[in-house]
């Protein structure tokens, strides 16, 4: 008969690191690529409206921004307090929309150009002029697509 001999317990071999860098770099360069950081400081205090019919867009890549309302407290003693325009990071004068307008079709494939979509984002008080002087510059600049940004809610009438 054969002698079977029990096996001498061995150590378990040291789990190998040599690759935990790469991937920690491949994580890493992942989340830099995917994360989408916030484009545009807002210096206007912007308290939008309520609203009970809203609808989500489609293609977000189309949409430009105009913010209106009345300037941040840090920027109303060089500012004033009247509503202001503001264009990605800096203020306005609604003589800029359109060159705002053709920065953000450049910066759109161009069979996408004539599809761009500006969407307001309207503080709940500001008067209704300096929108409609916004909307006059659009229309020279062949931005016919307007969205107004809303809040989802109940409708209530004052």
């Amino acid at each position: 008969m054969a002698i079977i001999k029990k096996k001498q317990k061995k150590e378990l071999p040291a789990v190998n690191t040599s690759s935990l860098p790469d991937i920690i770099f491949m994580l890493l360069f992942f989340f830099m690529v995917a994360t989408v950081m916030r484009e545009v400081q807002l210096i206007v205090q912007v308290k939008s409206p309520q609203a009970t019919e809203v609808q989500k867009l489609e293609d977000k890549s189309l949409v430009s921004f105009i913010y209106i309302g009345k300037p941040m407290e840090q920027f109303q003693k060089t500012m004033g307090s009247n509503d202001r325009i503001q264009l990605n990071d800096k203020f306005a004068e609604p003589s800029e929309i359109k060159n705002f307008i053709a920065l953000e079709q450049q910066n759109l494939p161009e069979y996408k150009r004539n599809k761009i979509i500006v969407s307001f984002k309207v503080d709940i008080d500001t008067k209704m002029g300096i929108v409609t002087d916004v909307k006059q510059e659009l229309r020279e600049a062949n931005a016919l697509k307007i969205n107004y940004t809303s809040r989802k809610g109940d409708l209530v009438v004052d």
